[in-house]
C-alpha cells in the first residue's frame, strides 16, 4: 500500500503540473542554480516545537518540510503500536552557500516519554566542509524480549543542530519522512546475527557509457541500473541518483571526475559521494581530491541486502537492512570554481548490482522496502519518480481520451441509426414533427 500511495502522489503531482502553468513548490534556491534542491512537492510544512508537549504529529508514509536554526532543538511526535518498526529521516538542506565547519550538522533520535533513546544518527559535515544536502534517520524497532521502546503510545522525534561559531547562522531546511516497516511473514524467523563475510571485489560493469542527468533531490533522483553512466557536475551542485537493490543483492559504486586543463591546483575533498538506504538512512560516504587530472573514488564494499544486517554494530552494515531504492548523491565543492571556473566537470558513475534477487521476508505489500518490476523498468529507462508518474498520467489521459472518443463515435452511430429508422409520414415536410431537416440530429421527442 505504501508504494502504491507514493506512486499515486507522484501521479497526482504530475497531473497537477499538466493542468497549471506554474512552478511546482519545493525549490530551496533559485531554479536551475547549482545549489538548488528539489523538495517533494506534496511535503506538508510542519514547525518543530521547543517542547515535546507542543510537538506536531508525523503520519506514516507522509513527507514534511520544516527548518531548524543554529543550536536549536526541535520536537515532533509519533503515535506507535507495540508491533511496528518505525523510521523517521531528516534531510538537511542549508539554504545558502554559507560557511559550514567540520562537525556541523544534526542529530536525530526517537525517544519514549521517559526520554529513553530508541536510536539516533548524525548527519554532519566532516572532511568535505561545504554545504550540501545530507541525511540521517532514527528508528524504533521492536525487539523480542526487550522492554526498551517496545510499548504502544506516544514517542518523540528530537532533532538537534550543532553549528560552530564560525559557521553561517542561517536556518537550515529539513525534509522529514516517516515510514513503517511491513510485518514479517507468519512463522518466518530470520537469523538474528549479521553475516560476517561477503564478496568485497566488484567486477567490471557492463561496457558502453550512457548519458544520465542526475536529479536535484531524493524526490527526482534519476534511476540507474548496473552500468557506466556519464553526467556533469558544477561547483556547488549536488546530483542525485537511485538504484534498485533487492534482497540478497549487493551494490558497488565508483565516482570519477574528468580532467580540467584550466589549472593544476590541488583541492582536498573536492568531491563528496554519499549512499543512503530506502528510508534515507546514511549508509556510506567517500571524498575525492582533485588536481585537474582524471581521478576516481569508490564506496567501501557493502554486504548484500539482508534483514539480519540490522544486528551488526557497524552502521554501514546495519543500514543494508532492507530492499528498495538506494540513493547516490555526488557534490562538487564550490571551491572548485575559484581555480577551475564555473563550467561543469565531467562525472562518470560506475554502478554494479550483483546477485539474483531473493524472496522478501515481509507479508503483503513491501512499500518502499521492496523492488518491483516497475522499479526495474524505471532503472532501465533512466526515469525519475516524477517522470514515471507523468508517464502514468499521460497513459491515463490517453486511455481516457480513447474511451471518450469511442463513446462519442458509438453515440453518433446510434443517433444515425435512429434517425434513419424513424418512420416519417409522407405528408410531413422536412423539419416538421421532430424530423430533422437535411438529415440533422433528432429534436426532443
Amino acid at each position: 500500500m505504501d508504494r502504491q500511495r507514493n506512486r499515486g502522489r507522484v501521479t497526482l503531482a504530475s497531473l497537477a503540473a499538466m493542468c497549471a502553468v506554474a512552478v511546482l513548490p519545493g525549490q530551496a534556491h533559485a531554479a536551475g542554480g547549482p545549489g538548488s534542491y528539489t523538495f517533494d512537492p506534496v511535503a506538508t510544512v510542519v514547525p518543530g516545537a521547543e517542547t515535546n508537549a507542543d510537538a506536531s504529529e508525523l503520519k506514516p508514509g507522509a513527507v514534511y518540510k520544516s527548518s531548524i536554526k543554529a543550536d536549536e532543538k526541535l520536537y515532533y511526535r509519533l503515535e506507535l503500536d507495540d508491533r511496528t518498526n518505525a523510521y523517521v529521516s531528516a534531510v538537511v538542506v542549508p539554504r545558502t552557500a554559507g560557511q559550514v565547519a567540520y562537525g556541523d550538522g544534526i542529530t536525530i533520535s526517537i525517544r519514549d516519554l521517559d526520554d529513553s533513546r530508541c536510536s539516533s544518527e548524525d548527519a554532519i559535515f566532516e572532511a568535505a566542509e561545504f554545504p550540501r544536502p545530507i541525511a540521517a534517520y532514527a528508528h524504533r524497532t521492536v525487539e523480542k524480549d526487550s522492554t526498551t521502546c517496545s510499548a504502544a503510545g506516544t514517542y518523540n522525534v528530537l532533532i538537534e543542530r550543532e553549528s560552530k561559531a564560525t559557521s553561517a547562522s542561517d536556518a537550515w531546511d529539513l525534509e522529514l519522512r516517516f515510514e513503517t516497516e511491513p510485518s514479517l511473514k507468519d512463522g518466518d524467523t530470520p537469523p538474528t546475527e549479521a553475516p560476517e563475510n561477503w564478496p568485497s571485489s566488484s567486477p567490471t560493469p557492463p561496457s558502453g557509457k550512457q548519458k544520465r542527468t542526475g536529479g536535484s533531490g531524493y524526490y527526482d533522483a534519476t534511476s540507474l541500473e548496473s552500468g557506466e553512466w556519464v553526467d556533469t557536475v558544477a561547483p556547488g551542485q549536488t546530483r542525485f541518483y537511485r538504484v534498485p537493490v533487492d534482497w540478497d543483492q549487493q551494490i558497488f559504486a565508483t565516482a570519477a571526475l574528468s580532467n580540467n586543463n584550466k589549472s593544476t591546483e590541488f583541492l582536498g575533498n573536492a568531491l563528496a559521494v554519499s549512499l543512503d538506504n530506502p528510508a534515507h538512512g546514511h549508509v556510506d560516504d567517500a571524498t575525492l581530491s582533485y588536481a585537474g587530472k582524471p581521478t576516481s573514488v569508490s564506496l567501501d564494499p557493502l554486504p548484500p541486502v539482508a534483514y539480519e544486517n540490522r544486528y551488526d554494530s557497524a552502521s554501514a552494515v546495519s543500514a543494508m537492512r532492507f530492499a528498495g531504492w538506494y540513493y547516490l548523491s555526488v557534490t562538487l565543492s564550490p571551491e572548485v570554481a575559484e581555480h577551475y571556473g564555473d563550467t561543469p566537470i565531467g562525472l562518470t558513475l560506475k554502478v554494479n548490482v550483483l546477485n539474483d534477487a531473493g524472496p522478501t521476508p515481509y507479508q503483503g505489500e513491501a512499500g518502499v522496502f521492496g523492488v518491483t518490476d516497475d522499479d526495474r523498468d524505471m532503472a532501465r529507462n533512466g526515469q525519475s519518480a516524477p517522470e514515471a508518474g507523468k508517464s502514468d498520467t499521460m497513459e491515463m489521459v490517453a486511455v481516457a481520451g480513447i474511451g471518450t472518443g469511442a463513446v462519442l463515435v458509438l453515440g453518433l452511430g446510434v443517433w444515425t441509426l435512429l434517425a434513419r429508422r424513424r418512420p416519417v409520414p409522407a405528408d410531413v415536410p422536412p423539419g416538421a414533427g421532430g424530423q430533422p431537416p437535411f438529415g440533422g440530429p433528432p429534436q426532443a421527442w
